[in-house]
């Protein structure tokens, strides 16, 4: 690659915050989709869990076809298109989402009709903007800095969370004179979704604006080269060890991740007596743990995993630990009920999750433009779908399983019991990562932090 060539491969540190803008805006869509109608749908309309918990993991379905995006970008030689269009789709199925739940209580069916529609919108919009814009940050970034680059990208859409969760918690809920919650309102519901919405999706095209344009070596390369039909591209990249077994180790751990999901509103509900705004801000809370996480761990990953070999795979190790824990508490404070301190426990939780999480980004931006160049948006894809299948079966296995136990036990120890399985994933899911861990030390094929990688980047929702 010629010295211009490479210049031009670099952002800057302001493009890389415009890019953690277009992401913390796609975060904030999400956390209402997933969190806060999930909850309306369970406590507030009486639904069974697994009914959003298959809507999610529809949304989750769509993004198998992630590494056809990332592959079309590839071969297109642009991916802002790709982006912008995405959020777009994003902040439209999000609005008709909002409007589905809010009809249910009218009409059951037909809101489940809007619903679904609306949850397919969100899977596509979600899957064509994260994969490319992901891409485009690993192609774009200097090598020293991806690692960085993608802390920086995934902690500002961890904000989005929190400012979002916060904020739309604070408008949902409906106050007298006095200060105290008198009524929830749908269209307030509807409100909020199209305001968070439209405010997002505003925000990604003013940040991601012009920005890819200014990069024209890049572009021209990918344009120039030969054309390459996806089954060959998706053949070529999974016959890469590194893919191959990254993506492995992707699915497993974030199966564990995404169980706990879609249950810990309506448990903060059912079991604590939130109202809609409190459990919605709960969700910033474990955010806010999980963004102290990512902070810490790249603090001391980036001082002490340069001398210490395998420190962030222990880290990532311990992380699952430390979830289990969290999830094992959160089984005792079901029995207990409003005595127990839950933000304290969900914000553990968030660390824990935030930490594990930390290393899985950073890997991924340095091998993105490992093995055969020009696929970038096909990798990403791949991990994207990995990624995507893991939390939409782990999303739906953690309502089936609430479902289920609510058959049997009381919803105490219904949700005692599935927090505790939970748990276990992640003890099964710390056992795989320190032995994947061990196996690509040894082999070269897939460190899950880089050597010399000054900071690594979590994963959320």
């Amino acid at each position: 690659m010629t010295a211009t060539a490479s210049a031009d491969k670099d952002f800057g540190w302001l493009g890389i915050l415009r890019l953690g803008l277009v992401q913390a805006s796609l975060g904030a869509i999400i956390i209402l989709t997933t969190s806060t109608l999930n909850r309306v749908m369970t406590v507030e309309l009486g639904l069974m869990a697994m009914i959003p918990g298959a809507l999610v993991g529809l949304h989750y379905g769509v993004q198998l076809s992630r590494p056809h995006w990332g592959y079309s970008a590839d071969e297109g030689g642009a991916r802002t298109p790709w982006i912008i269009g995405g959020m777009a789709v994003l902040a439209l199925g999000a609005v008709l989402a909002a409007l589905g739940v809010a009809h249910m209580g009218a009409s059951l069916w037909q809101g489940m009709v809007m619903a679904v529609t609306a949850f397919v919108l969100i899977g596509g919009g979600v899957g064509a903007a994260g994969t490319n814009l992901l891409a485009l940050l690993a192609m774009e970034t200097r090598p020293e800095r991806k690692a960085a680059a993608a802390g920086i990208v995934w902690i500002m859409m961890i904000i989005g969370f929190i400012i979002t969760a916060a904020s739309a918690g604070t408008y949902l809920d409906i106050r007298d004179e006095t200060g105290a919650v008198s009524d929830f309102s749908m269209d307030r519901l509807v409100l909020v979704v199209s305001i968070v919405s439209g405010v997002a999706f505003l925000v990604s095209v003013l940040a991601i604006f012009r920005l890819e344009h200014r990069h024209s070596a890049a572009q021209i390369a990918r344009t120039e080269k030969p054309k390459t039909d996806f089954k060959t591209a998706f053949a070529e990249i999974w016959a890469e060890p590194q893919a191959r077994h990254f993506t492995i180790f992707v699915f497993v751990s974030m199966l564990a991740y995404s169980a706990q999901d879609l249950i810990l509103e309506p448990f903060a509900g059912l079991i604590h007596g939130y109202t809609p705004g409190e459990s919605t801000k709960l969700a910033a809370v474990q955010n806010q743990g999980a963004l102290v996480g990512m902070i810490v761990t790249a603090i001391v990953g980036s001082t002490i995993g340069k001398s210490r070999a395998g420190f962030m795979r222990m880290w990532t190790v311990a992380g699952c630990i430390g979830s289990a824990i969290a999830l094992g508490l959160l089984a005792v404070g079901a029995g207990v009920g409003m005595g127990w301190p839950l933000k304290a426990n969900v914000f553990g939780l968030g660390l824990a999750n935030g930490a594990f999480a930390v290393a899985a980004i950073g890997s991924m931006m340095a091998l993105a433009s490992a093995g055969r160049e020009g696929r970038e948006g096909t990798r990403m894809g791949l991990w994207g779908a990995s990624q995507a299948v893991a939390f939409g079966l782990g999303s739906f296995l953690g309502t089936l399983m609430i479902d289920a136990a609510r058959v049997v036990f009381d919803t105490a120890t219904a949700f005692g019991l599935v927090f505790s399985i939970e748990g276990g994933l992640f003890l099964a899911s710390a056992l795989l990562a320190l032995r994947v861990g061990q196996t690509d030390a040894d082999n070269a094929h897939l460190p899950l932090l880089p050597a010399g990688e000054p900071l690594a980047a979590a994963s959320r929702r």
